[in-house]
């Protein structure tokens, strides 16, 4: 496993594996101190096709650790609110880290490789802060965490026809591993390691592809081209930063430093799935035993505009002329037409079928108050049935 997953190399952060195929064919942004992708052929087409058949994306931005060691799994049911005594080998879970106070440091992912082997999949933007996190307190535990982020590529293939795609190129059949399960397989005589997440809403995998730095990318490119030459009969598009966030915000899920920090909790977020108060102890168990008895004052909410205007993040949510909250994320949705929000308001007002007010410029617009996601879920996501 060790030659897998290499060791710490360091290089140029500003860059991933596939900058030469961006800068050929996308529009670049800085995102999280890297140069990204935020389109190719446009948010639009990018967004439609994953939601419809199947896209593919760079994440190879995100931080990536190893921990190791005959203390991981308590040292990982401390750091984190999940619990990781749940998750079997090949298995993965979504979590986070907070702090004493409740507040999210982190939301990740969490992969059980083997018995004492763990991969944790985190935000770009909180790499170095996470990486310190973790180390500061591992002194008593007898855990190794190593920094592996540098020495692999990372894509995101997404949508219904995500399978069959990697089923063109891998050497076993992809369907074996089901969701948040993981997997190995072979693209191009090269290992590769599979997990099946996503932050799409819809189905979809996550390759890790071995021993490539931004130095010598030739095997993240070769895993890139040929996942999307294999793609080509789907009519696979490569995303950008633009269509991650469009997706990901119909299907409410959460954007670090915009819908969730350190001032926010699980229960605010109305993410509680991933807290289980009954384990010994984790950090913030106090504050969060706490705020679930007492409960909270503000919810994370949906919204969809019932009038023209497009929700950006700050905008004011009112009712009945009095200011109840903000919007944290806002787009336009390409699958709905209509604008969407993100927004944290009152609790008392949090029910579905509520009518609002969002101020946009300077005008206020009508939203209604729903749940995620915001599609119908018969129709698109991965508990689709068609």
């Amino acid at each position: 496993m060790k030659e897998f997953w290499g060791s710490h190399v360091s290089h140029e952060k500003t860059k991933t594996h596939l900058q030469k195929f961006h800068a050929a064919h996308g529009k670049l942004v800085e995102f999280a101190g890297f140069q990204m992708p935020i389109w190719y052929k446009g948010i639009l087409p990018e967004h439609l096709a994953v939601r419809n058949s199947v896209g593919i994306f760079d994440v190879t931005h995100m931080g990536r650790v190893l921990i190791t060691g005959k203390d991981g799994e308590r040292f990982l049911n401390y750091m984190n609110t999940n619990d990781v005594s749940t998750l079997q080998p090949m298995s993965a879970q979504y979590s986070v880290m907070c702090n004493e106070k409740g507040g999210i440091i982190d939301d990740f992912v969490l992969s059980r490789l083997e018995e004492t082997r763990f991969l944790m999949v985190y935000n770009s933007a909180n790499r170095g802060k996470n990486f310190s996190w973790l180390n500061e307190h591992a002194g008593q535990f007898r855990v190794s965490i190593e920094e592996v982020s540098d020495n692999m590529a990372m894509f995101a293939i997404q949508g219904p026809n995500a399978e069959r795609t990697l089923n063109e190129v891998s050497s076993s059949d992809v369907a074996e591993i089901q969701r948040f399960k993981c997997g190995w397989t072979k693209i191009n005589e090269l290992k590769v390691f599979l997990t099946r997440t996503g932050y799409t809403g819809e189905d979809g995998f996550e390759v890790f592809v071995p021993n490539t730095t931004v130095a010598k990318p030739e095997n993240a490119e070769q895993v890139w081209n040929t996942i999307l030459q294999a793609g080509k009969k789907f009519h696979i598009e490569p995303c950008g930063l633009g269509a991650r966030d469009t997706l990901r915000l119909e299907a409410g899920l959460c954007l670090y430093g915009s819908d969730i920090d350190e001032d926010t909790t699980p229960y605010e977020a109305r993410i509680s799935f991933v807290v289980r108060l009954h384990k010994t102890d984790f950090y913030g168990k106090e504050a969060l035993v706490k705020q679930k008895m007492d409960g909270v004052k503000r919810k994370r909410v949906g919204l969809k505009m019932l009038e023209p205007g497009i929700p950006r993040a700050g905008s004011e949510v009112h009712l009945e002329g009095r200011r109840i909250g903000h919007v944290t994320s806002g787009t336009f949705s390409p699958l709905l037409k209509i604008g969407i929000a993100m927004a944290y308001i009152e609790s008392e007002h949090a029910k579905t079928g509520t009518t609002v007010k969002v101020k946009i410029r300077n005008r206020s617009a009508a939203a209604e108050v729903v749940w995620f996601p915001l599609y119908s879920t018969e129709q698109y996501g991965y508990t689709r049935k068609n």
